[in-house]
């Protein structure tokens, strides 16, 4: 029985490859209750995620990764004799692999693993997971057989019998039901006391380093009121760990415990999300749905540099929806902030409101729906 090959590509950031792990991981799924036999391919540069890929026994192919900014940078100069290697890498090594099939989250390299396949008429598939659809998107909708959005706003520049509305990909593990995980058992978990507020905070994958610098000035106020669970990025943490040192040195040891830093949540993240009553985040996409899965009301504080200002519409879908606050960076003052994070802690009606209509925003089939029509398209 001939092997089904099934090829990946996307990367950059966690907001590219873990909706793509997902999405692989139920086709998996899919193909195992089957019994059909499959070999599945990641074309790109995994960065620090190639254990991810591996650990899935996804096959690496190496493409060199490029980036088309939008700003002047030197970087764009190096970038642009990047390409032409890009895409002869992805032509030839793609030739040798002949997937059935290509599956793009869009990203750094994307493009030209998406034109390689394009010339072998090889079926592709796209998921933009964005609200304005990012530059690899674009070029590679003509080409693609399917579409698959997370935002009722991406149908404003995507339209036809091709594509559709399934929401965004978000990490299985967060999917698995709990049976016994309360939020007050959660809470103990990081050491904090089950009857104070948590309010957990996340800047993305990396970490945010204005978030990061609000929570420093304003920590004496936080732990005034709440208590802190933030995630400070991997590359912040050391720094920001000596910062939080001196800026708690007088405070009592019990004031001490009210805040609690990660550099990075992984499998814990599932225990985090149960134990906040509030989550301040930026507004990336795949945040977006995991709050919303958890149905946790949320403090949203787009990236002002993201591609298209996509981070700012993202914000907004949600917002229209009742499901958070939108505060955007330049208005981020302490006045502001704790106005509306009070409020919303102090006025249950409100509070329930929204963690409703977060949860109504919230998409959990997203990766059975993209894997089932995938699998659907392989001759």
């Amino acid at each position: 029985m001939k092997e089904i090959r099934i090829a990946f590509t996307g990367g950059g950031t966690g907001g590219h490859v873990y909706p793509l792990l997902t999405v692989a991981d139920s086709i998996k799924k899919q193909l195992d209750a089957s019994k059909k036999a499959y070999l599945f391919y990641y074309f790109g540069s995994p960065d620090s995620f190639g254990t991810e890929f591996l650990s899935r026994k996804i096959k690496i192919v190496n493409i060199v990764s490029f980036k088309f900014r939008r700003y002047f940078s030197v970087e764009n100069i190096i970038d642009f004799f990047k390409f032409p290697i890009a895409f002869i890498q992805a032509f030839v090594k793609m030739f040798f692999v002949m997937p059935d099939i290509v599956f793009s989250k869009g990203g750094t390299g994307a493009i030209a693993v998406v034109l390689a396949a394009a010339f072998y008429r090889i079926p592709i598939f796209i998921h933009e997971s964005d609200s304005i659809p990012g530059l690899s998107s674009k070029i590679s909708f003509p080409f693609a057989k399917r579409v698959a959005v997370s935002f009722s706003k991406t149908l404003e520049y995507f339209s036809g019998s091709k594509v559709a509305l399934v929401g965004n990909p978000i990490r299985s593990f967060l999917l698995e039901p709990e049976n016994d995980l309360t939020q007050e058992k959660a809470k103990k978990i990081f050491g904090f006391d089950p009857g104070l507020p948590l309010i957990l905070v996340l800047g993305g994958s990396q970490g945010s380093t204005r978030i990061n610098e609000f929570m420093l000035d304003n920590v004496k106020d936080f732990i005034s009121k709440y208590q802190v669970l933030h995630q400070v990025g991997l590359d912040n943490f050391s720094s920001f760990k000596n910062e939080l040192a001196v800026a708690t040195q007088r405070f009592i040891p019990q004031e001490r415990t009210k805040y609690r830093i990660v550099d990075f949540f992984r499998k814990e993240m599932k225990d985090a999300m149960i134990a906040a009553d509030v989550i301040v985040s930026r507004s990336g996409s795949g945040a977006i749905f995991e709050i919303a899965s958890f149905k946790k009301p949320s403090i949203l504080i787009p990236l002002p540099e993201s591609a298209n200002n996509h981070q700012f519409y993202n914000a907004y879908e949600f917002a229209k929806k009742g499901s958070c606050i939108v505060i955007e960076e330049d208005n981020l003052q302490p006045t502001i902030f704790f106005n509306q994070l009070d409020n919303l802690i102090k006025d249950p009606q409100k509070y329930s409101a929204m963690a409703g209509n977060a949860g109504l925003f919230s998409k959990p089939q997203a990766a059975d729906m993209i894997a089932g029509e995938i699998i659907s398209l392989i001759k």
